[in-house]
Parts: C-alpha cells; structure tokens; sequence
C-alpha cells in the first residue's frame, strides 16, 4: 500500500504553498506568475524556487518519516519550448529528472500528475475546450503524459502519469447542469490518453484518473479485460462541508463520507487511490483554542488513514508549505505520529 505526500507548489508555483513567491504581483497561479513577472523575470524568480524550495534532502526526509511515495504536479509545459506544449519552462524537465533520481535513491515511488492544465476549480467549463475532440490542444496534452510515461517507464521506482489533477466535472442539478467539464468528454479524453501511454510507454506504468467530483459515472468504464494497471483518483476533501467538526461525531459523519465516496468509485470494479487530502476541518459551532484544534486536526487525519486502508494508497496535501499550515503541512500534521500508524 501506497503512503505518500504530494510535492504541491514545487515545479508547479502555487500561493498557498509560497505566498511570498506571488507577494505584490496580484497573481493566483503560475500562469498568472508569468504574466506578472515578465518572461526574463519569471526564470530568474521561478527558477531559484525550484531549485531550493524541495531538494535531495526532502526526499531522504520522506522516506525517514515512513512514507513510501510522493506524487508530483507537474506543468503541462515541463518539456519547454521544443516540448508538444512549448512553454516557459526550460529545464524543468531536469527536476523532473532529479525527483525520479532521488526517489529511486530513497527506495520511494513516484507519481507524475499534470498539475495546471485549464479548468481546474477555478474555472471548470474551461476544460472541456482544452480537451475536447475539436480542441488544438487535446492531441499536444496527451503526447506530455505520453513522454513523460516512457521517459521514465523503466525506472523501478516510477508509478504513473495522471492526465488531470483536479478536473471539476459536470453533474446534474434539478433541471440544470453544474459547472464543468462533460463527463463523456473526460471519459474519451481518458481513453485516448491511455492508449497514447500504452502505445509509448508498454503496460508498466499505471494511467491514474481523477474521478472529477463524481462517484457515480464510473461502472464498466475501462473494464480490466482489455484496459490494464488503471486506478480511478477520489480527492476526498470535507474543510467545505457543512457538518460541524467540533467533536468525535463530526468527524466520524466525515470519515464515513470518504468511505462512501470510496465504496461508490470501487463499484467500476478498478482500483482506487486517494491522490489528495488533508487535515482541513469545517469551521464549527464551537471556537476551539489553536491548540484544540490542532489536537481534533490530528484525530481526523489518524480515522482518515483507517478508512483508506481498502484503496492502493494515499498522498496527503502536501509535504511542505511555507508558513507550515497544520492541516497542509505533512510535517507539521503528522508530527507526532509514529511510523507504524501508516502500516
């Protein structure tokens, strides 16, 4: 089984994870970074963050706390400029490269997951004209999983690619639609993404594919007898819930949100991984001293970890922030935790 943490804000900037990156730009992603900071500017700024924000060094660390995996964002530009999707992102291939290497060396697996891709949660109809069968970027973005795939195909310590982090599709609400992508226009982007891993990289690695928000919509789909090594992604985040979390009741009705939601992926009969979640509680009717709810934070996170147990495994989000979020921060959210909890 899979216990891993997610390398989020790392080769893919995020605010969240380094506000002092985006600070007195008025940017809220990495496209935005750019478009701020000016293409010469972005290199100098960008590229002193990956190369000191993870290191060698947070991989050794990794593997000492117990962890056995980690699951890294990358930009759908991580190729450069002579990449299928030319960008500003010369030699991030190399970290890329670098975080493979060191993983092997730290005896963890590794996951590749194309972090930034339009339509997200920020804007999620977006997506469906990034992926969709008429889009002049459909073909460019799954050639990216593709390279990535058999560049590293061989290396023992290498998982998979996931095509999406986090699309948002499309569900049914009364007699509307909610935002988001088409659930069959995702489906036949995943199916074409698999065969163009396939066709480049053989069998070896396995294609993870995010759910999208949705448990249902997933039965039959990819059947094991002609799709092979395919995991259905569930991220099963509850900060936005409203259910109040100001005690063991709360957080129960919580856990067994996420055992639903699992038990319901599992019916499509491929395996499932959880590739993100946290220690984020709802805000609840009591107002608990810091060090109160830190304490409940821990609680969820320990039931959390039990109710995985019946997927391949778990990346929490994320490794490292830097203000050390208690319920982002692996280091600061499992503090106190033995390594035998994972086990």
């Amino acid at each position: 089984m899979l216990y891993g943490v997610n390398l989020a804000g790392w080769l893919v900037p995020e605010p969240w994870v380094t506000p002092s990156l985006f600070a007195t730009t008025g940017a809220f992603d990495d496209r935005g970074l750019l478009d701020a900071l000016g293409a010469e500017r972005y290199h100098k700024v960008v590229g002193l963050h990956r190369e000191t924000f993870i290191t060698e060094q947070d991989f050794r660390q990794i593997a000492d706390r117990g962890y056995n995996a980690v699951r890294l964002p990358v930009p759908w530009t991580v190729f450069g400029k002579e990449g299928p999707m030319p960008g500003v992102s010369e030699q991030c291939i190399d970290y890329v490269d670098s975080a493979v290497t060191w993983s092997e060396a730290a005896n963890l697996k590794i996951m590749l997951v194309l972090g930034d891709i339009p339509g997200g949660n920020e804007i999620p109809e977006a997506l469906g004209s990034v992926i969709g069968m008429g889009s002049r970027l459909r073909k460019p973005v799954i050639e990216v999983c593709a390279r990535l795939a058999a560049r590293y195909a061989d290396r023992s310590c290498f998982l998979g690619v996931e095509p999406l982090d986090e699309p948002v599709a499309q569900k049914r609400q009364g007699f509307t639609m909610s935002p988001g992508v088409p659930l069959h226009i995702l489906r036949n982007f995943y199916r074409d993404c698999y065969e163009a891993i396939r066709g480049q990289a053989g069998e070896g690695p396995t294609v993870i594919l995010s759910t999208a928000g949705r448990t249902d919509g997933w039965s039959l789909f990819m059947a094991q007898g002609r799709y092979k090594n395919v995991w259905l992604d569930v991220h099963p985040y509850h900060y936005n819930d409203l259910v109040d979390a100001a005690g063991p009741a709360g957080i129960r009705q919580l856990v067994d949100s996420s055992v639903a939601a699992i038990e319901k992926v599992g019916r499509s009969g491929l395996p499932v991984v959880v590739g993100e979640w946290s220690a984020a509680l709802p805000v609840s009717s009591a107002t608990p001293t810091p060090e109160g709810r830190l304490a409940m934070e821990r609680v969820y996170a320990s039931a959390q970890i039990q109710a995985f147990r019946q997927t391949e495994g778990w990346f929490f989000q994320t490794w490292k922030t830097e203000t050390r979020l208690t319920a982002w921060d692996a280091r600061v959210a499992f503090s106190t935790f033995e390594r035998g909890m994972f086990d």
